[in-house]
């Protein structure tokens, strides 16, 4: 499977540009699943499964499974990175605090992170980040910053703020220990669900989907792994097409978690080696999808953590009859919040 890449397939019908040849960046083999799990394990928590089971409005004829990552600590699955990589660093690295961007999730959990390491979090969020969210990241005692109008205008914005105050950064998903945290997701699935055939994980940089998708296809190869975009940010469809990193030239989801307008080089290689499919949904497909998920489960998800049962719910994405399929419930509703 290492090296391997093959096409993907979008729901417009497009063929990914994924088969061609490419050199592996420097920092891949550095992101080491088993030993976040292990570094993380005493701070983070292990999230459950539901098994759907019937349903009066039925998604599939596959036994249908939610990883409730939205039981975990700040709401998502973002500690499992930000924790793994406060856990990496040396102390005085994160002296003068941490420092990042984010559309919230993240966000979270770099305040979380920074109270087990005893340092300050600031939090830069664009002006599409909802109030309710400014408000909880203030009340895990974060600095917020809201300036910038996307996340990568606001992207900038924290990194500078960084290198001015001597700041430690924390990417959402382009650095290696963030990506190894969000790979544990894997492994607990993988503890949980052995006989699993297929997962699929929303997809915003890409880090999520990079750290499950290397670890559930060295464990288990034939598991497909299905990534879900928003149709209005679809960066990495376009970027697997184009064979490289392409910003987009606007953003028109509100799903604000998965909004980036670019992935980077990094997340784009973990996505071209391990993973099968990505499938694009609407906001409104992820809409019904969390009034589905209320009605039938009494799970309260974002609209990315829907984006998993919105595929399943439009037919984009068909899974057969006896497989194990398991959808990520990545994030909770924000109005939860």
């Amino acid at each position: 499977m290492l090296g391997e890449s093959k096409p993907l397939r979008t729901k417009d019908g497009m063929i990914a540009a994924a088969n061609m040849a490419f050199a592996p960046p420097p920092s891949l083999s550095s992101i080491n699943i088993d030993s976040a799990a292990v570094r993380i394990a005493p701070y983070v928590r292990l999230t459950p499964v539901m098994n759907v089971g019937y349903m009066r409005s039925p998604l599939t004829d596959a036994q249908l499974w939610l990883k409730l990552e939205n039981h975990q600590v700040t709401g998502s699955f973002k500690v499992r990175g930000a924790m793994n990589f406060v856990l990496t660093q040396a102390p005085e690295k994160i002296r003068k605090g941490l420092v990042t961007a984010s559309g919230g999730n993240h966000g979270l959990a770099v305040a979380y992170a920074s109270k087990i390491a005893k340092t300050s979090a600031t939090v830069f969020v664009s002006t599409a980040v909802p109030e309710q969210r400014v408000e909880k990241l203030r009340s895990w005692g974060a600095i917020v910053h809201v300036s910038g109008n996307n996340y990568d205008e606001t992207l900038l914005i924290a990194q500078e703020y960084a290198s001015q105050s001597g700041g430690c950064y924390i990417h959402g998903f382009a650095d290696p220990a963030v990506i190894a945290g969000q790979g544990t997701l894997g492994l607990e699935l993988l503890d949980q669900l052995p006989q699993l055939d297929c997962v699929i994980v929303a997809i915003g940089g890409g880090g999520l989907i990079g750290g499950i998708a290397q670890i559930i296809k060295t464990r288990r190869p034939k598991c497909r792994v299905i990534g879900v975009e928003a149709d209005g940010a679809a960066k990495m469809s376009l970027a697997l097409r184009a064979g490289h990193v392409v910003s987009l030239a606007e953003v028109t989801t509100k799903a604000v978690s998965i909004a980036q307008r670019m992935t980077t080089e990094l997340n784009l290689d973990l996505v071209r080696r391990y993973v099968d499919d990505i499938i694009t949904v609407s906001d409104e497909d992820m809409m019904q999808a969390i009034r589905w998920l209320w009605n039938e489960c009494n799970v309260s998800a974002e609209m990315a953590g829907a984006a998993g049962v919105a595929a399943l719910q439009t037919g984009a994405l068909k899974a057969k009859e006896g497989e194990t399929v398991c959808s990520l419930i990545c994030g909770a509703d924000v109005r939860s919040a």
